[in-house]
């Protein structure tokens, strides 16, 4: 047997003693739930920026999936929806190219805007304009 196909045998065996215990088991499904949920939302918040935003969604949904069934369907029909649209995407002209990237920046431009990093960036280059702070009042 590999040492792949051990680890996951063990994995099932210890995995299947706690749904023996139903106090041990519902402790289990919270924390695999609270822990995917934050990574989920980690890869939401990143998906705009540069660098992995979508595979930390779908590193969320997979922790969830581990658990809930839900989220397995959800982490499917996920994956082939964005799938499909990357293919229609690379399949673009330029011109199609160039509109995602200013919408994309467009994007990353607010949400840092919102979160302070605009004013807390000019505050450090010298810059003092009341429009550059966050109107949320974050990084004031």
């Amino acid at each position: 047997m590999s040492r792949l196909r051990q680890a996951r045998h063990r994995w099932a065996r210890w995995r299947d003693s706690l749904r023996a215990r139903p106090t041990l088991d519902l402790a289990y499904r919270i924390g695999v739930g609270v822990v995917g949920l934050v990574v989920l939302g980690l890869g939401i918040v990143a998906i705009p920026y540069p660098g992995p935003g979508w595979a930390i969604v779908f590193i969320g949904l997979a922790i969830l999936a581990s658990e809930f069934e839900w989220a397995h369907r959800l982490l499917t029909w996920t994956r082939g929806h964005y799938d499909r649209f990357m293919d229609w995407f690379t399949a673009q002209g330029p011109a199609i190219k160039a509109v995602g990237f200013v919408l994309t920046a467009a994007v990353v431009a607010v949400t840092l805007w919102l979160l302070g990093a605009v004013g807390f960036a000019a505050g450090l280059l010298g810059i003092e304009q009341p429009w550059m702070k966050s109107p949320i009042g974050l990084g004031s």
